[in-house]
């Protein structure tokens, strides 16, 4: 069959993406996938400056720990680079297992399933349990690997209101008795630093049924007994039924988990399509979140710290008279209400050596534009002074 030299067809999606209004706005202001090009903890260097990280996840301060990072190289001696397969195949080691055993016993669970990315895992826990038919009843500021899960069962959903358990009992009140109901919420909320209102909630998802799901990458390593999260933190260990999460924050280390009874993992493994077709976590990220589990637990000065770093940082921030969405966690967002102020904000915090993370509508709802800030363990009393006079001379600049 011929074909002409000169196509009559245009192809409207490279037109799509030619045209896209947002990636020419994010290429000409160039907010987002600044790589840096040297980094000792909480120190980086950016275009050939020596800058302040003050939005890491790493909350513990773990990945440069002496333990961590020999841990991950001893693991590649003796495994190689990666298993270059599926677990269900030829993909699972027994390191998968050790380290599934020991967060299962952290989380004081019978099992555990990791997977090579927390939104892999965070995803799979919401799309390999709801199908359709069901309804799941979802917080409105979830993630977007949480609602990928959703979109992908094929599930109804239902939203409530951030954080409302009043509204969850309206909503929950109008679906079907009969009907299979899935509760998938936060922990942390890392974009508001709000943490769950976990009991109150809890007490809803049980009195209509709920099967419940909760993503606590950010509650991880910062709340609960030497880090369990938000669920030791309230002590419903019994009440909620998948815990997911990510192991690149407090864990330093990339890779999810998903943890639960046995009889819930073992049909992650049948039936999720996330877990049977992806390949397995890498030997030494297994090992360098293995060795970060064993830290939080042998090391608490670290996680003192975390939190002696974020009671000097809130102290600074209201100071200033700015708006942090009543966070309550490392996690601190400065809520300036408009992508223009941000913007500013955040060059201006650049300029003083301090490097931060925009985050605007529609990331965000409208007129809650901001700074995503965080806080780790590794962050120094001097930092902390510098960080203090930069903020002070964004403010000004606003």
């Amino acid at each position: 069959m011929a074909f002409s030299l000169f196509s009559k067809n245009k192809k409207a999606l490279l037109d799509r993406c030619r045209d896209d209004y947002a990636t020419k706005m994010r290429l000409k202001y160039a907010p987002f996938y600044h790589a840096m090009e040297a980094q000792q903890g909480t120190a980086i260097r950016l275009d050939g400056r020596d800058m302040i990280m003050l939005s890491s996840n790493d909350y513990l301060g773990f990945s440069f720990h002496p333990k961590v990072i020999e841990a991950g190289r001893a693991a590649m001696l003796k495994w190689g680079t990666s298993t270059t397969g599926a677990r269900t195949s030829n993909g699972s080691r027994t390191y998968h297992l050790e380290l599934e055993q020991k967060l299962a016993d952290f989380f004081g669970r019978e099992a555990c399933h990791v997977h090579a990315a927390g939104y892999l895992s965070c995803l799979a826990s919401v799309a390999s349990f709801a199908q359709k038919g069901d309804v799941i009843l979802a917080d409105k500021n979830i993630h977007s690997c949480l609602w990928d899960g959703v979109r992908l069962s094929m599930a109804s959903v239902e939203r409530f209101s951030h954080n409302n358990p009043l509204d969850l009992r309206e909503v929950a009140s109008t679906i079907a008795p009969t009907a299979p109901k899935m509760l998938v919420l936060e922990g942390v909320y890392s974009m508001e630093g709000h943490i769950a209102r976990l009991p109150e909630i809890i007490e809803v998802a049980e009195e209509y049924g709920c099967f419940t799901v909760l993503d606590d990458a950010h509650g991880l390593g910062v709340l609960g007994r030497q880090g369990r999260g938000t669920v030791d933190h309230f002590n419903l260990n019994d009440k909620v039924d998948v815990i997911s999460g990510s192991m690149s924050k407090s864990l330093a280390s990339t890779g999810g988990f998903v943890a639960g009874s046995k009889e819930v993992i073992e049909y992650l493994r049948t039936n999720s399509k996330q877990t049977i077709f992806s390949a397995a976590l890498s030997p030494s990220q297994a090992a360098c979140a293995l060795a970060s589990l064993e830290l939080m637990q042998s090391e608490p000065q670290h996680l003192e710290r975390l939190w002696k770093n974020t009671k000097r940082f809130r102290e600074i921030i209201h100071s200033l008279g700015l708006d942090t969405w009543g966070s309550e966690t490392p996690a601190v967002p400065i809520v300036l209400g408009s992508k223009e102020l941000v913007y500013r904000f955040w060059q201006s915090l650049l300029e003083k050596g301090v490097f931060t993370v925009m985050s605007i509508a529609p990331a965000v709802p409208p007129g809650k534009d901001l700074i995503r800030t965080a806080v780790s363990a590794m962050h120094t009393d001097e930092q902390l002074d510098r960080i203090a006079e930069a903020l002070a001379y964004a403010v000004k600049r606003l």
